[in-house]
């Protein structure tokens, strides 16, 4: 059994599903970009939902979609890609399920 202190972490979860665009490169070096969700994210790391099996260790890149809005100054034209490493993966049912630590946590 774990001790209370091996399950805290950095930074707290918040139990957010987002849509994503995960992209990354197949067994073969081939590139894709797959449409996903978040379970819950932190500023360190997110658990995310794919289609895709990816394995781990592989880094992939995270963006959020978002429609193109006109250019006030206020709002940014667009958020840069998070960049992650794979954790962990398990399955369930057709889903595969991806522990990802963020590369620079988010602030």
């Amino acid at each position: 059994m774990k001790s209370p202190s091996a399950e805290r972490r950095r930074f707290p979860r918040i139990r957010l599903q987002v849509p994503m665009f995960m992209r990354g490169r197949n067994s073969n070096g081939e590139g894709f970009l797959d449409l996903m969700k978040t379970l819950d994210i932190s500023a360190a790391g997110a658990f995310l939902a794919a289609e895709r099996a990816v394995g781990a260790d592989e880094i992939i890149s995270l963006t959020v979609p978002s429609p193109q809005l006109t250019a006030s100054g206020l709002v940014p034209s667009s958020t840069p890609p998070i960049r992650a490493r794979v954790r962990h993966t398990r399955t369930a049912g057709d889903l595969n399920l991806l522990g990802v630590e963020f590369l620079k946590p988010l602030d």
